[in-house]
């Protein structure tokens, strides 16, 4: 597996695929790639010539006293799922790479970025916004793979692309589980095998609320305080927020009219995981 470390190698790569006609898929990633990234490669393989995943610990998403020190890193492990998932090369730039020195130019976003995992972490989108736009510049994919575990960075990603007339596609693929329900991530590798099974409080409670929605219920504060209530009596679970959204503002309603969004984010110990669904329109 082809690994590049700066601009100017990726930037040339891509160059030749399209003097060669072919069309490039593109999957970025912070890395420590598990089976839900191993989906979005597979999807982007399928749809186009050539892909590229990008594998990056961006520190501008993460603030004070997150984990940006510790997160997972493991390139050798990377490269062998990007090989066998049909990705064609790697793109894992240093930090001083994708930001110079004196580097001060930044995208933000309101209104999509003021609730649930943009409520809790304040600079993180403005980080994520940052640098999506620059990899989309520097890759300049036809397409581009999203993980609908992090449902609300998708919309931001979605909504960022048609503001910004970013001539790419934006796809989302679905959130993949372990065989216990328990969605699949980076930071599951953190957890304590105990932790592992108090961890299963989130899907649980996802396919709870998932089972109301489909019984009828359209009482936003009903689903949620009963999500709530079966997240409080897992004793190592504590609720950073749980809450519907209008699926395309992720603001917040009382009644499930539209298409939207039920996500969540809980620790469990110092871990914070993420989990969702999408509800349909009726």
């Amino acid at each position: 597996m082809k690994i590049v470390k700066t601009v100017e190698e990726i930037r040339n790569q891509v160059s030749e695929w399209r003097k060669e006609g072919f069309s490039v898929g593109f999957v970025p990633t912070m890395g420590y790639l598990h089976e839900g990234h191993a989906s979005l490669i597979k999807k982007s393989s399928e749809n186009n010539d050539r892909t590229v995943v990008s594998v990056f610990v961006n520190p501008m998403q993460f603030g004070a006293n997150e984990d940006l020190d510790s997160y997972p890193r493991d390139i050798e492990h990377d490269s062998k799922i990007v090989e066998e998932s049909g990705g064609d090369i790697i793109f894992n730039p240093e930090p001083d790479e994708m930001y110079k020195n004196g580097f001060s130019s930044f995208v933000d976003m309101t209104v999509l970025t003021q609730e649930l995992c943009g409520l809790s972490r304040p600079v993180h989108f403005r980080g994520v916004c940052t640098v999506v736009t620059k990899l989309f510049n520097i890759v300049k994919p036809d397409r581009a793979y999203f993980g609908q575990k992090d449902a609300q960075q998708l919309a931001v990603i979605k909504h960022m692309v048609r503001d910004l007339n970013i001539d790419i596609e934006i796809i989302g693929c679905p959130i993949v589980r372990e065989e216990n329900g328990l969605a699949k991530s980076s930071r599951n590798t953190y957890l304590s095998d105990e932790e592992k099974k108090s961890a299963l409080i989130l899907s649980k409670t996802i396919f709870m609320g998932i089972d109301m929605v489909k019984n009828g219920e359209r009482d936003c504060n009903i689903i949620l305080d009963a999500m709530k209530k079966n997240i409080e009596s897992e004793p190592l679970a504590k609720i950073d927020y749980v809450k519907i959204v209008d699926l395309d503002t992720m603001q917040m309603i009382e009644k499930i009219d539209r298409p939207a969004l039920c996500a969540m984010a809980v620790y469990i110990g110092k871990t914070r995981l993420i989990d969702n669904f999408f509800i349909e329109q009726d």
